[in-house]
């Protein structure tokens, strides 16, 4: 069974549908079971929705911007996009 660390680490795989069958069952227990990661779980599933609703309708804010960098500005400077972390 997954513990929080392996839960809150493979989310956005989770999201993505990136994980086996058995990984997902592990995950979804786990969030059965634990309330601070399914808090988690369902932040990231609502800023994912507002991010993808931003996205598709080209409105995103700065600020917004600014808050997903600070939060996940390693992960974004990975990806090596530049559209992501200029701001453009």
């Amino acid at each position: 069974m997954a513990d929080c660390n392996e839960t809150l680490a493979e989310i956005w795989r989770f999201f993505d549908d990136q994980l086996s069958d058995a990984a997902r069952a592990d995950i979804e227990s786990h969030l059965g079971e634990c309330t601070d990661c399914l808090q988690a779980f369902d932040f990231y599933a609502e800023l994912k929705t507002v991010v993808a609703k931003s996205v598709r309708d080209d409105t995103i804010p700065e600020s917004l911007r600014i808050k997903i960098f600070e939060c996940f500005g390693d992960v974004l400077a990975e990806d090596d996009d530049p559209e992501l972390t200029s701001g453009s």
